[in-house]
């Protein structure tokens, strides 16, 4: 995978103890970063997951096996429509299925996180979904070096970008709205552990198998003031408080709009498997001065 997630994922198991014994299989982005991997979706492709099905069940079909599958979504599922006005109340967890059930087929990525539960209730496969949140730090190692994977996450490096381009960090209305967040590196290990859980069958798999990655909240007001404080002493702007972004900068990039929801979890069931994430939401607010550095380098 050449994405920031999948080439972090991707190193671990290469890592792993039964990585000799495995064969691997990789869908990359660009046939640049195939020839240069020698063997990357993203969690909305409905085609491409119903193929990875299709493909499982008729491996289930010869072999009478259900096999395993590990795939990615996210907890934007669980985004409301704050615009950065409120807080949220409403904190999910991954031990409680009845919870997801509540949550709209048109919810960020929940059409594909639907097939592939009805997959595993169907028997065919054994699905476990994980739910990143938002991911931070910069992400190292091999496919990285080498240029395969992207190093850089999405929601810092945006708001430093656009805050200079604006010449000041921007943040959606109040920005009150609370949001989880998680380190790259944690997240991978998240992969290994649910991996480990599944080939032991430990690990709840359907239903049962969801596996948020968080490590703790911050409200958006505060990282797009920690935005603004890097932006001033990095020389990028003079004005250390964020401003709200206007209708329309919001119009002209509706992504930001995803930075005002609130999207609340606790990683119950990932950490009952033995995830034990090290990095906290102060490293997230470190995380943002090299992060600048990086891309304005």
């Amino acid at each position: 995978s050449s994405g920031r997630v999948g080439g972090s994922v991707l190193q671990a198991p290469l890592k792993h103890h039964s990585a000799a014994e495995a064969e691997f299989t990789v869908l990359v982005r660009s046939e640049e970063k195939e020839r240069k991997l020698e063997e990357l979706a993203d969690a909305d492709n409905l085609p491409a997951i119903k193929a990875v099905l299709a493909g499982m069940k008729r491996r289930y079909g010869q072999t009478g096996k259900a096999p395993i599958l590990v795939h990615t979504s996210g907890t934007a599922v669980l985004m409301d429509n704050a615009e950065g006005k409120y807080e949220g109340t409403k904190y999910y967890d991954d031990t409680v299925p009845e919870q997801f059930d509540t949550l709209a087929e048109t919810q960020i990525h929940r059409n594909v996180d639907l097939l592939v539960v009805e997959a595993d209730k169907e028997g065919y496969i054994k699905s476990h979904i994980v739910l990143p949140s938002g991911i931070y730090g910069i992400a190292s190692g091999p496919l990285f070096d080498a240029g395969i994977g992207n190093r850089h996450t999405i929601a810092i490096p945006l708001l430093i970008k656009i805050g200079v381009g604006r010449g000041a960090a921007g943040v959606i209305n109040e920005g009150l709205n609370k949001c989880p967040c998680v380190h790259i590196d944690d997240i991978a290990d998240l992969y290994v552990t649910v991996y480990d859980g599944a080939l032991s069958g430990r690990a709840g798999h359907g239903r049962e198998g969801y596996y948020f990655g968080e490590n703790g909240h911050y409200s958006c007001y505060d990282l797009s003031k920690a935005v603004a404080e890097v932006l001033v002493a990095l020389g990028k702007s003079k004005n250390a408080e964020p401003s709200p972004f206007t209708k329309e900068e919001c119009e002209q990039m509706p992504l930001l709009l995803l930075l005002g929801a609130n999207s609340l979890c606790h990683a119950n069931r990932a950490r009952a498997l033995g995830w034990n994430p090290k990095y906290t939401v102060e490293d997230l607010f470190k995380s943002v001065k090299p992060e600048a550095e990086a891309i304005l380098a």
